[in-house]
């Protein structure tokens, strides 16, 4: 090819090569090649004459998010997920309908009007016939996940862009949307499609449970592990036990090519079970998988059955709360009932097994530990300990001895016998650093060198131990901040940070009505005592600034109070304000609502304690934002300007409310 020739003529006569004259470069991937021949010999276009997208009118876009509305639903929150995993401001997650029209889009605004000149926005139709090969319309032409990388591209004025896209498959079996992203990156990365693939089969699932709410829902897989993971077969069933609906895990594990292949068919045709029999069975076993087998085969199945989520009688309250299956018998809260933290928790299994260290962002209480200890259990170093440290909890002083160690006699107070560091008794396990973000500058250094040369060095001594560990660290801070303001070494960062899994808050987790069941039957000590509806509205609807643990604080108060009976508004008096007369809908002038006082990123953990009796003169709601108010002084050690930060407020406003709740604080100057 003539070198001396301009960007659009060399990308047009290799398009020409390929098409018109045979010649096929390696790069070139069959499904680009088809893509090409269809642009020119069926569409009649021209690589360098491209047209603008065209825009669907206000009332036509209106229309079709509307017949497309609980798709939407269902993938705007995953959407945002895959965005925020991504981390790459020019790039944008991409949903478009089965015409190529994108209804609804996340990026960052600066990518979002770069992007607009060549029309690429909410209501613009990006199929083959209007934009040439590119990710949503080529996934939608040859029906299968594609990458599309800059010269891929038909026409010369998307060459900058880098496309990924895989198709969303509705419970019918059918082609619903198209999931995207498109990147200015030169090098797309290799887990994009790994990503958009486990988005898309959770935007799938989500689709299903909407559209067969009143179905019963089966889980099975061939492996335990994998039940309640995005590997799972669903299925969902009427009331005789025939197969309505089920996701693409399920039709290849039944080994069937579609669902019409199901249609009319009845859970007993495959496995030698009734309806009614699982589902007993799966309450019996508190909705752990349990076994069956395969009509007329050898091939054993674990699996889930429930009665449908709308199954609206109290009577069946219990059943409607019935938990997910646990991590472990000793988890404190399950990470795989939610569907962001089972994709988080099979990201962060694969990239460990690979050496690649782990660093978790949440909110405290969100269940880092817990989550960290699933990887753990999950990992090739199962065998080997699980050792936690919590970096904030820790004196200073004390720290560097807690995970190096030293030998007898080090310094003063230190054991006769010497003693094992956190990070010799990880050898051969996992390492979890809790709270990285609040350890003294001067240890990070010493962290950083055990990190890349794997041996430690114990205090009072030169002898050096190699080890071998894997390593997960947490923190409620935004590290990248701490480093930009110099308060984390760059480089430590960029070590522990193979891949950042921000853990969802409690408020926001999908999984709440079975953690709630699930710890009362924990606290209860057997079967969970039953909720009101007007109990089980105000668990679903509060915030939960303290997330799991002041979860479990509030519905152990509640099961210490029920006796047995049904759990109502008088056994959640920090939520309820004492009694459901006591409990506004909306909070009084001039008050803090106890709900929202913690902001969603700076809310501190609610320690487990009694709270002091109120001073005379204040009201239920009043009494509960004084425990609130101290409750948050003891967490930040009284000091009023960083209360202020984490509830958004300024120190005067602050100190204004101290003082008309009682509150003994002197102003500083």
């Amino acid at each position: 090819m003539n070198q001396s020739l301009s960007v659009p003529a060399r990308h047009t006569d290799r398009i020409l090569d390929v098409v018109q004259r045979g010649v096929r470069a390696d790069e070139i991937s069959e499904v680009v090649a088809s893509s090409w021949m269809r642009c020119l010999q069926d569409y009649r276009l021209h690589p360098d004459r491209a047209p603008r997208p065209p825009s669907c009118p206000v009332d036509e876009l209106d229309e079709r998010r509307e017949r497309m509305a609980d798709v939407i639903e269902c993938a705007r929150y995953e959407m945002t997920t895959l965005f925020q995993q991504l981390a790459d401001p020019l790039s944008a997650v991409v949903l478009t309908d089965t015409d190529g029209v994108i209804l609804h889009m996340v990026s960052s605004p600066e990518f979002a009007d770069e992007l607009k000149p060549v029309g690429f926005h909410v209501g613009a139709k990006w199929s083959e016939a209007e934009a040439g090969t590119n990710g949503m319309g080529t996934c939608l032409a040859a029906a299968r996940p594609i990458s599309v990388r800059q010269e891929d591209h038909f026409f010369t004025r998307f060459t900058s862009l880098t496309c990924s896209a895989v198709p969303i498959i509705d419970p019918s079996g059918r082609m619903a949307a198209v999931l995207d992203v498109t990147s200015r990156s030169n090098l797309m990365q290799q887990h994009v499609l790994v990503l958009l693939d486990m988005t898309a089969r959770m935007i799938e699932n989500r689709l299903l449970d909407r559209r067969f709410r009143h179905a019963h829902p089966v889980h099975f897989h061939t492996r335990p592990e994998f039940v309640y993971t995005l590997h799972e077969g669903r299925l969902a069933l009427g009331q005789d036990g025939r197969i309505l609906a089920a996701n693409r895990s399920a039709l290849f594990q039944l080994g069937v090519r579609s669902l019409a292949e199901l249609n009319e068919r009845r859970i007993d045709d495959f496995f030698e079970t009734t309806l009614d029999d699982i589902v007993e069975r799966s309450s019996a076993a508190s909705f752990h998988p349990v076994v069956t087998y395969r009509v007329n085969g050898a091939h054993r199945f674990f699996a889930v059955a429930r009665r449908p989520a709308g199954d609206g009688a109290a009577a069946a309250l219990p059943r409607r709360l019935a938990a997910a299956r646990p991590l472990r018998p000793s988890a404190h809260a399950p990470t795989s009932g939610d569907p962001i933290l089972a994709a988080h928790l099979e990201t962060a299994r694969r990239v460990i097994a690979r050496n690649t260290p782990v660093l978790l962002h949440g909110e405290t209480g969100a269940g880092k530990e817990v989550f960290a200890r699933a990887v753990h259990e999950r990992s090739g170093h199962a065998g080997g300990a699980f050792v936690a440290v919590n970096c904030a909890s820790l004196p200073e002083s004390l720290i560097e001895a807690e995970l190096f160690g030293y030998r007898a006699g080090a310094f003063t107070g230190a054991q006769r016998s010497g003693r094992r560091g956190k990070i010799l008794q990880a050898d051969g396990g996992t390492l979890f650093l809790d709270e990285i973000g609040d350890m003294p500058l001067d240890l990070q250094a010493r962290l950083l060198r055990v990190l890349d040369e794997r041996q430690v060095t114990p205090l009072g001594t030169e002898e050096t131990h190699a080890v071998n560990f894997q390593l997960l660290s947490a923190s409620h801070r935004k590290l990248a901040e701490l480093v930009a303001e110099g308060r984390f070494r760059e480089d430590l960062y960029y070590r522990l940070n193979g891949i950042e899994l921000h853990l969802p808050p409690l408020r926001e987790r999908a999984d709440r009505r079975e953690l709630i069941a699930k710890i009362l039957r924990e606290e209860a000590g057997g079967e969970a005592p039953g909720l009101t509806p007007e109990a089980e509205a105000l668990l679903m609807a509060h915030p939960w600034p303290g997330n799991l643990r002041q979860m479990r604080h509030v519905l152990r108060t509640a099961v210490a109070l029920s006796d047995g009976e049904p759990i109502g508004l008088p056994q959640l008096p920090s939520l309820a304000g004492g009694s459901p007369a006591a409990a506004p809908s909306q909070p009084a002038p001039g008050t803090f609502a106890t709900p929202q006082l913690p902001a969603p990123e700076a809310a501190p953990s609610i320690p487990e304690s009694l709270p002091e009796p109120a001073p005379s003169g204040l009201n239920v709601i009043q009494s509960n934002e004084r425990q609130v108010l101290l409750r948050l002084l003891e967490q930040h050690r009284w000091n009023v300007s960083n209360v202020a930060k984490a509830l958004d407020v300024s120190r005067n406003t602050l100190y204004r409310k101290l003082h008309k709740l009682q509150i003994p604080v002197t102003p500083r100057a």
